[in-house]
């Protein structure tokens, strides 16, 4: 069972742009979920869907600190916690973005399985929405 899963892109964006479009709340409820989200360690976020196509996500901050954050991540309804974190490093003419989703090995059997194909496929979504959602506000600017 693999246990991690890691995404890795490079943004035409500076690394502040693409910072602040993974720990600014109204840029997060923009590109991703709605979100009750503060990038300070201790914090406790909420992640909610527009629709009912997911349960509420919560979890706490345990590292803010450009570039770097991570947090926990529990679904409602289940009690496994896993681990989010992004790394970002500015590259030349951008930033790379490292996105680690581990500690799915948590949830029990079959149901590790399923979260982590939803998690992959949904991880690959974000980080899709949130390359244009940074082509939108370039262009909008």
């Amino acid at each position: 069972m693999k246990d991690v899963i890691n995404k890795e892109h490079v943004f035409n964006h500076t690394i502040d742009k693409v910072w602040s479009a993974i720990t600014n709340a109204d840029e997060i409820s923009t590109w991703f979920l709605a979100a009750d989200f503060k990038p300070e360690a201790g914090y406790k976020y909420t992640f909610k869907s527009k629709t009912d196509h997911c349960e509420p996500i919560f979890g706490e901050v345990k590292e803010a600190n450009p570039y770097k954050l991570v947090y926990t991540w529990i679904v409602t309804g289940t009690e496994a916690v896993t681990t989010v974190t992004w790394n970002l490093v500015s590259v030349e003419n951008g930033t790379k973005l490292y996105l680690e989703h581990s500690g799915i090995s948590k949830y029990e059997g079959e149901t590790a399985i399923e979260m982590f194909e939803s998690f992959n496929g949904g991880w690959t979504n974000c980080v899709n929405r949130l390359t244009d959602y940074l082509k939108e506000l370039v262009n909008a600017g």
